[in-house]
This record gives structure tokens, C-alpha cells and sequence, in this order.
């Protein structure tokens, strides 16, 4: 298994580190869109958070990573009641998988061998309570789409088909990358993620030389590495798990709810799913920092990565949709 690389080491793309340090601290959020040039360390970025979160606790031998007996759904017929410490999933989900790699289906095996109807669980089972990972989003097939967005709407699994009636919770962080070069993504699911980033390879030559010298001496030593940034995803987790304990506590003044309406008015955003996603990030945002409420300021860092993706194209802009959010934030708030 593959040593993942330290969080805390990841050179730059701090909008991308933050979106997925947000929803680490709260899930609901519904993921993160990662859009731009390949090689930016978008997938490393994922793994490095899961690496860097705590063990979840899980019953031994429970399909769908159940953290109590009683959770473990029937058709797993689960014998155990023991529980065990297993790093957070992260489960890749590839280009050209079947429905029923990614659902589950009739184990065909133990029907032909033993004549029995039984359940073999697909990627969504693996990936409850942890990471769903697809790069190159944007070229997933439509039937996939449609698939993932309604488990992504109601946190089940439902399979019904070849005699089997079966159902499981698959609640996950969706991490979605892809070029934007390379084809659009259907708008149903782009309002899917909560955030949304926009990366790019870095310019800055001393950047792009700590990148090359962070990424060798972890080759090199991988062990000696992890201990030098041991440290500081130290620091990190800490402050997710306080902020998720201060999620529940931390204050939304009345204006905040204000703000977040004017601002999702002034965008011209669809729906009301942006503002209600920047009000959470907001949230997220100030407990990550440990701030008791929410303020303009909080609003302000979030706005780009929450709503810039809920725009209306406009083919005239060229600077696109961040600076628009910008634009517009700095016009609303002064």
C-alpha cells in the first residue's frame, strides 16, 4: 500500500486545502470540485486528508464500515461484535465502471458454487464514511451521473434488481477533478458539490523548485519525511476536531443570513442551494478557526469556492467566474 503524502507538505493550492479541510470538519457540505491542469497534486491532496484524519471506528468484517453492530445491515449476515480502528476510505471510482461494480450486485460466484442469492457489495459500500474519488468527473457516463446523484440526495443505496431487493448507507465526501478543456459537467451535478476550486500549475520558479525538493526527499526517505511533517498535520487534525465539537456551537448572526441572500441575489446564483452551502462553509470556516460566530470576513474567503460555480456563463467575462464572485463580494460588502 502506497505511503500517502503528508497534507501539511503540499507545496501552494491552499483554496484546494482549504475546501477539503472544510469538509472534513463538516461532510454535509457535499464535496469538492477540483477543476484544472493535471498534475497539481489534486489527488494527492485527498489521500493526504484522509491520512491525516483519525481512525473510524468500524465492526469487524462489516461491509459497509458500520461503527455499531446494530448498524451492520441484515444481508451481510456479520457475525462479529467486535470493532476495530481502520484509516478513513478513500475509494477511486474510474471511468467506464459498471452500475454494478459501483452499486453492488448478485454475487454470481456463490450463486453458481453454492446456489445461494447473495449481495456483493460495490464501491459505495466501501467508500460510507469516508471518500469518493473521481478524477476526470467531467467525462463520467451519464448513467453513472445519474446514479450517484440520487445516493448523493438521499445517503442510500438502494439495488433492486435480479431478485434482490437491498439497501445500505453510502454517505460520503465526493472529491470530483477534472480538466474543463476536456468537456462540461452536467449542471445537475455540478450543484452537487458544495465547493468548488480552480487550480493551476504554479509559475513562481521557487515554488515549483520546494515542489520538486519536497517530492524527491519524500521518495528518497519516505519514513524521515513523514516524521519532519509529522508535526504539522498534527496541528491540523487537532484543529478539525475541534472545529467539528465547535461546529454545533458557533454562532450566525441575523446579518450573516442577510449577506449570504444579498450576495446569492447579486450573483445571480440559481436556487438556494448556494447560499445555504456558503452560510455552512462559513460556519465550517469560523470553528476551523475558532471563532464563537460567523463574520463578513469568514463570508468573504468562502465566497469564491462556494458559489463561483453556480454562475451563469457569461461569455463575455473573461476573467471568469472567480473574479466575478470577487467582484461581486467587494461590491456588496465594500
Amino acid at each position: 500500500m502506497n505511503t500517502p503524502f503528508p497534507f501539511s507538505a503540499i507545496v501552494g493550492q491552499e483554496q484546494m486545502k482549504l475546501a477539503m479541510i472544510l469538509t472534513a470538519i463538516d461532510p454535509g457540505l457535499g464535496g469538492v470540485l477540483v477543476f484544472g491542469d493535471r498534475g497539481t497534486g489534486k489527488s494527492t491532496a485527498v489521500r493526504a486528508l484522509a491520512a491525516l484524519l483519525p481512525k473510524i471506528t468500524v465492526v469487524e468484517g462489516c461491509p459497509v464500515n458500520s461503527q455499531r453492530p446494530g448498524d451492520c445491515p441484515d444481508w451481510a449476515h456479520v457475525a462479529s461484535t467486535k470493532t476495530t480502528q481502520r484509516p478513513t476510505p478513500v475509494v477511486d471510482l474510474p471511468l467506464g465502471v459498471t452500475e454494478d461494480r459501483v452499486t453492488g450486485a448478485l454475487d454470481i460466484e456463490r450463486a453458481l458454487t453454492q446456489g445461494q442469492k447473495a449481495f456483493e457489495p460495490g464501491l459505495l459500500a466501501r467508500a460510507n464514511r469516508g471518500y469518493l474519488y473521481i478524477d476526470e468527473v467531467n467525462l463520467l457516463e451519464d448513467h453513472i451521473v445519474d446514479l450517484l446523484l440520487d445516493v448523493a440526495q438521499s445517503g442510500i443505496n438502494t439495488v433492486e434488481r435480479e431478485g434482490l431487493s437491498i439497501r445500505h448507507p453510502a454517505r460520503f465526501v465526493l472529491v470530483g477533478s477534472g480538466n474543463p478543456e476536456e468537456g462540461e459537467l452536467r449542471p445537475q451535478l455540478l450543484d452537487r458539490f458544495g465547493l468548488s476550486v480552480e487550480v493551476r500549475s504554479p509559475d513562481d520558479i521557487s515554488e515549483r523548485v520546494e515542489v520538486i525538493r519536497r517530492r524527491d526527499a519524500f521518495e528518497r526517505d519516505t519514513e524521515k519525511f513523514l516524521r519532519k511533517w509529522q508535526r504539522e498535520d498534527g496541528k491540523i487534525r487537532k484543529a478539525i476536531l475541534a472545529a467539528r465539537d465547535a461546529l454545533a456551537t458557533t454562532r450566525t448572526p441575523d446579518a450573516i443570513h442577510t449577506d449570504c441572500a444579498t450576495l446569492s441575489v447579486a450573483l445571480g446564483a440559481d436556487g438556494l442551494r448556494g447560499e445555504l452551502t456558503l452560510l455552512r462553509a462559513a460556519r465550517a470556516l469560523a470553528a476551523y478557526e475558532g471563532a464563537t460566530a460567523i463574520d463578513r470576513d469568514h463570508l468573504r474567503r468562502i465566497a469564491p469556492i462556494a458559489m463561483s460555480h453556480r454562475l451563469r456563463r457569461d461569455p463575455l467575462d473573461e476573467a471568469g467566474s472567480v473574479a466575478r464572485v470577487e467582484r461581486t463580494v467587494a461590491d456588496t460588502f465594500g
